[in-house]
């Protein structure tokens, strides 16, 4: 986030059910910033994702307020999908607490705050995770912040890959794209659109 006036933006997502947040500063190795994300967690009922790499951290983050934690780069080693790691995550968080992000770059997943490709396609790695999450966060890196609209092609290829709720995120601009992701039961992140006043909050 990066505009002053925080509490305006906690009131105007406040209708809601669920608000993502993302720590980009811990995403990218620079910090955190659990202050901020204690504060809106405790206002607003988010996810939050960012940084995340330990079954410790993500347990402090579920402490600070938020309903659910997102993983990402912490579930790939050395180019290798970890699922020992989830299992574990899985077993002592609980699934519901979970949301495992695959941000896709050309189809093959990237972490590390996108600076990292790996050569895991994103069906394959949320075949591989589906029994550990409640649900997959798939961002496609291609068309995010673009406002370009996003791909439903590719949507609907994952939407086929898991049972979990799938969260789509990348370039969404109207309202038209929520409904068609809606009817092949796909959630939308929606944020370039709002903060642009494309679409209303």
């Amino acid at each position: 986030m990066e505009f002053d006036d925080l509490q305006h933006w906690i009131d105007r997502f406040s209708k809601y059910p669920l608000v993502q947040v993302i720590d980009l500063d811990a995403a990218m190795g620079r910090g955190t910033n659990q202050n901020l994300v204690g504060e809106i967690a405790r206002q607003i009922p988010c996810q939050v994702g960012g940084g995340i790499r330990s079954i410790d951290s993500a347990r402090a983050t579920l402490d600070l307020g938020a309903r659910r934690v997102i993983l990402g780069s912490s579930l790939i080693l050395q180019g290798a999908i970890n699922v020992p790691f989830a299992r574990d995550l899985s077993a002592q968080l609980g699934p519901e607490k979970l949301v495992f992000a695959v941000d896709s770059r050309g189809g093959y997943v990237s972490i590390k705050g996108w600076q990292e490709s790996t050569p895991i396609r994103a069906a394959d790695m949320i075949r591989a995770l589906d029994p550990f999450c409640s649900a997959f966060l798939y961002t496609n890196i291609d068309t995010e912040g673009l406002l370009q609209g996003i791909p439903l092609n590719i949507v609907r290829e994952l939407r086929q890959a898991t049972s979990r709720r799938l969260i789509a995120a990348g370039g969404i601009r109207s309202q038209q794209e929520v409904d068609d992701l809606d009817s092949i039961g796909v959630d939308a992140v929606v944020g370039m659109a709002i903060y642009q006043n494309l679409m209303p909050a």
